[in-house]
């Protein structure tokens, strides 16, 4: 009965392996060249710095090229207001 329970008895799975054979090879690679941990920051890195020399370049290029904003108009009510603080009549009254 134990036996119809149990598949594959004999096979483990790599995860589980004791001896580590699977992976005897990976392990020796990674002492050789550059970590997997270094070319990921160094991908980030260079993400973040092209992102922010680009940020850059499209604002200098936007200063430069587009025209200066219009200001709004000043209304009646406040021309009115600065023209009785400094003690000059309104036209019109």
């Amino acid at each position: 009965m134990e036996e119809e329970h149990i598949f594959f008895a004999d096979k483990i799975p790599p995860s589980f392996d004791p001896t580590g054979t699977l992976f005897k090879n990976i392990k020796n690679a990674n002492g050789k060249g550059i970590s997997a941990q270094t070319i990921v920051l160094l991908i980030v890195a260079g993400l973040v710095l092209i992102f922010m020399v680009g940020n850059y370049a499209l604002y200098t290029y936007a200063q430069k090229r587009l025209p200066p904003q219009k200001k709004k108009p000043v209304s009646m009510k406040k021309l009115r207001k600065e023209k009785l603080k400094q003690g000059v009549s309104a036209p019109g009254e």
